[in-house]
């Protein structure tokens, strides 16, 4: 017993506090969200009086139209995810196993180009979507569509180099065996590397729906009217003022904002182990 507390209960302790130090952030959102003074402040560990009062707000104010903040960000999510996954996994599988001029200037822009922050290129997009918006409104500034695809050129380089890597991992015998067959390139696309992407498929779509569920900067610089706005950028205007912040309805909207991702978590659980380690090892 002395021997197991001297060699294993100081590294119980770190995970214990490593864990406590983790939860603690959500602890306080969740707590916060049923606190109806609007106050992070906790004057105990377990409040005594909980209310669902942030909550109620959020989806019986005339002026605070969650649902819709909520759906916008569903259908921008998803379809970003969706696309992005599908563009990414084309042009992946091409940069492998294709064979065309240009190929490999193509890919080292792409690495080239994912060097540099996001941010840097703010303005320029602001510019060009501004420009946009005079002849095609609907893809333009202040338009979800334009959000979309700018979400979606930001997103192509890292989703094509990390599909790129398993695509590297399948042996090419697999490939002319279906040259062998008859099959196409699309055919071999369809019947042989979706069916074993489908791990680093679900990875992928899976980071790409979140970060998209989460970005604040492109969102609140696109989506300038109520209606228009997606949760994180609906929620700002709870803790935008200087001396009228109000956490609980901000903390509440973000619990539910979670409800999705949770659900988007578990129901690709069972990719997620092996997407994340796909195409760390070839053969």
């Amino acid at each position: 017993m002395n021997k197991w507390l001297k060699e294993n209960l100081w590294r119980h302790a770190v995970a214990l506090s490593m864990s406590l130090f983790a939860l603690f952030p959500l602890y306080l959102v969740v707590i916060s969200s049923f606190n109806s003074t609007g106050s992070l402040q906790l004057t105990s560990f377990i409040p005594r009086e909980l209310s669902l009062n942030n909550y109620k707000l959020l989806f019986t104010s005339p002026a605070i139209p969650y649902l819709t903040w909520l759906r916008n960000s569903l259908v921008i999510a998803g379809i970003v995810a969706v696309t992005s996954v599908f563009i990414g996994a084309a042009s992946a599988f091409a940069f492998s196993r294709l064979k065309f001029r240009g190929k490999k200037t193509g890919i080292q822009v792409l690495l080239l180009v994912q060097m540099f922050p996001a941010i840097l290129a703010l303005s320029a997009v602001y510019v060009i979507m501004e420009r946009v918006y005079k002849f095609a409104p609907s893809i333009g500034l202040g338009s979800q569509g334009g959000l979309m695809l700018v979400y979606l050129g930001g997103a192509m380089g890292v989703n094509i180099w990390l599909l790129k890597g398993f695509v590297d991992s399948i042996p090419v015998e697999l490939d002319e065996a279906a040259k062998i067959d008859g099959a196409s390139a699309v055919q071999t696309y369809w019947l042989i590397f979706i069916p074993l992407a489908a791990p680093v498929l679900a990875v992928v779509t899976l980071l790409s729906f979140i970060g998209t569920l989460n970005e604040y900067i492109l969102a609140r610089l696109f989506l300038v009217e109520m209606t228009s706005r997606t949760v994180a950028v609906g929620l700002q205007q709870f803790i935008s003022g200087q001396y009228a912040s109000n956490w609980g309805p901000f903390a509440a909207g973000s619990i539910v904002l979670s409800v999705p991702i949770v659900i988007t978590f578990l129901s690709l659980q069972k990719y997620i182990v092996s997407g994340l380690t796909a195409g760390s090892v070839k053969g």
